[in-house]
């Protein structure tokens, strides 16, 4: 146990690093008066939309909790409220720095690229550092208190439950205010993404931190935690105490990889997409040598290192895929950008297709790392694969993060009317987040596909199956009702993003109506009205998508009994899997070929082109940051209840 030191003082020091990141981004110019005005009232909306977020979910928080409580017992009850608290945390640590960075990248761009870029990646690694150094000094602090790794399970589920909501509901808040701006300002009146004069701009600069900040962190701390608490459970039974302590230990290089791996990202010529890149990839060298140093040192058998090094070449193999179908000097991107210009029909369907295929070589990658994990390390290795992908989640969390700063930074410096010069520096930063961005989901995808085998597999141990047999009945069903719960999921998120976008359209429509002079810019919109639909439709349509994934769970469970909840377990990881691929990478690509044609190529700002990729692109919206991004949260959630409440199912399911 005392080597377990290592753990909180590694999560410390990641915080610590994360203080002094956000300090220095503080100190930097955060320029004129008018920038400021904007970034405060995108400041004053995110905050008031994660106020009134999280006191909605303290609600269904305290209600679970005392469910624990009784069923299961307090100690559970007590790392479920830990587990919520972390991913809340995680979430507010990550916009608080966000809306201090925007502004300050923005600024910064007056004086070129090499400054704005550090600002906003060092201003992204405070989410980055403190997620992770918030998630081991929780595991790390239960486990020494409790030795309990059913206590731990209900940190993970926590973690995991809060993130689903923060999610689902930051998704469609933001990609509300997205459409209702893009289709009212760009399609309709052919003016600026950001212009000033559009009611929903402030709507959609909030919506970028609350979902793709706050809503994104709270995702990836969750399949962080889950990973490391499933190889937990399968380390004991493999190797007792020193199989338990693995992944903790991993977590902790994991952390220092990713520190050291920050001092690679620099930009060199004018390309901060390859200092991205650099910064990931040296993150993952470094790891791998000190995982090698790490399993020699505990006297583990090496094929446990070859087990993590599999996931963690998935997780590149993941990252590469992404880049190609999502960059904008890619071919997949550049060919949708040019099908532009027959309508948007047929962007949808390039978009669309080209988001199908690039499922394929992330299914083969997750798929030959499983193959390799289970062979040199059976169940436990396919768990620690998974910790071996997300063990660098501190860089690519930062690279995440940089995305909606950029962006944001992008808008302040439209409507602050900073000039063309800036612009086009904060076009090639936002088209840099943009790929990362979608690598990030990619990347979470991949690791969540590998943390619920691994919590399957968990969930097998803890109920004693042996084998699933696909001629039972039940256990068909089981595979039926899972797979359907992904794709459910998606439509109930998509038609939500739907709603809230009708209100939002008719609103902005109604401004520029209604109040005169505001399309000349001599008058001043309501955002305020905006922000408000869009928080409002958000808080109300988050919850019914979130508690059905652990109700249906419970039901399957309680109903139809152990073996088909084990087959509806292999159901979700299938089409939630694929689906959620398809959609982050299809949306990405669309994203994309829009800013593309609004580089000047195939028509340019305002032409026929440019707004029918624009359609692509409100399609592509809710696919790559609403409902993607939801499913491998959604699968990992349906995992974790199927193993928390494994007791019950056992004791009272009405079939065997």
């Amino acid at each position: 146990m005392e080597l377990l030191t290592i753990v909180p003082v590694a999560g410390l020091a990641s915080i610590i690093v994360a203080i002094y990141l956000y300090f220095y981004v503080k100190k930097q110019e955060s320029g004129s008066p008018k920038m400021r005005e904007i970034a405060d009232a995108i400041k004053i909306g995110a905050n008031a939309y994660l106020k009134r977020q999280y006191k909605t979910l303290a609600i269904f928080v305290g209600v679970m909790s005392i469910i624990l409580a009784i069923f299961l017992n307090i100690n559970v009850a007590l790392a479920y409220l830990l587990g919520s608290a972390s991913s809340a945390l995680a979430g507010f640590f990550g916009m608080a720095s966000a809306l201090k960075t925007n502004v300050r990248t923005a600024n910064a761009a007056k004086k070129g690229l090499n400054n704005a870029f550090p600002i906003a990646f060092y201003g992204g690694a405070v989410m980055g550092l403190s997620i992770v150094g918030l998630a081991l000094i929780g595991i790390s602090v239960l486990y020494y208190i409790y030795g309990d790794l059913n206590v731990i399970l209900g940190f993970s589920f926590g973690a995991s439950a809060l993130a689903l909501f923060a999610k689902a509901g930051g998704g469609i808040y933001t990609k509300t205010a997205d459409i209702g701006a893009d289709l009212v300002g760009k399609v309709e009146l052919g003016i600026p993404e950001d212009d000033p004069r559009n009611p929903a701009v402030i709507a959609d600069n909030v919506g970028d931190n609350v979902g793709d900040v706050a809503g994104m962190g709270s995702d990836l701390i969750d399949s962080y935690i889950a990973s490391i608490v499933a190889a937990m459970i399968l380390g004991t039974v493999a190797y007792g105490a020193t199989g338990a302590m693995l992944p903790l230990l991993l977590g902790a290089l994991g952390i220092i990889a990713s520190i050291v791996g920050m001092f690679f990202v620099k930009v060199k010529g004018n390309n901060p997409g390859a200092a991205l890149n650099r910064g990931t990839f040296s993150t993952c060298f470094i790891f791998a040598a000190l995982a090698l140093a790490l399993v020699y040192f505990l006297g583990i058998n090496l094929n446990v290192f070859y087990a993590t090094l599999a996931g963690l070449v998935a997780g590149i193999v993941i990252g590469i895929t992404t880049d190609f179908f999502t960059s904008i000097d890619r071919g997949p991107v550049k060919k949708t950008a040019e099908s532009a210009k027959t309508g948007a029909a047929i962007t949808i369907l390039s978009g669309f297709s080209y988001g199908i295929i690039s499922a394929v070589p992330p299914i083969i990658g997750i798929s030959v790392a499983t193959i390799v994990a289970w062979s040199f390390a059976g169940v436990f290795g396919i768990a620690i694969s998974a910790v071996g992908m997300l063990s660098v989640v501190g860089m690519i969390i930062s690279a995440d993060a940089y995305g909606p700063i950029v962006d944001n930074s992008r808008g302040i410096a439209e409507q602050a009317k900073l000039g063309k010069a800036v612009l086009d520096i904060t076009d090639k930063l936002d088209a840099a987040g943009n790929t990362a961005k979608a690598v990030t989901k990619g990347f979470a995808i991949g690791a969540a596909a590998l943390t619920v085998l691994a919590l399957f597999a968990a969930y097998a141990e803890i109920v004693d199956i042996k084998i699933l047999d696909l001629m039972n009945p039940y256990v068909i069903v089981g595979v039926f009702i899972g797979a359907m719960m992904p794709p459910v999921l998606s439509a109930l998120l998509i038609l939500s993003v739907g709603k809230n976008a009708f209100r939002m359209v008719e609103e902005v429509r109604r401004q520029f109506k209604e109040t005169k002079g505001l399309v000349q810019g001599k008058a001043k919109p309501d955002y305020a009205r905006c922000v408000d639909i869009a928080a409002k439709g958000a808080l109300k349509e988050l919850m019914l998508p979130s508690i059905l994934s652990i109700a249906v769970t419970i039901a399957v469970g309680l109903t139809l009994g152990k073996y088909a909840l084990g087959g509806y377990l292999g159901g979700s990881i299938f089409t939630g899997i694929i689906f959620a691929l398809f959609m982050a990478n299809a949306g990405g690509t669309w994203d994309n070929a829009k800013k593309y044609i609004e580089s000047g190529k195939f028509g340019g700002k305002g032409s026929e082109a440019h707004k029918a990729a624009v359609v692509g692109d409100t399609v592509g919206d809710p696919f790559k940051d609403t409902a993607g991004p939801s499913i491998n949260t959604l699968i990992t959630v349906m995992s974790l209840t199927a193993s928390m409440f494994a007791p019950l199912i056992v004791a009272y399911a009405l079939m065997v």
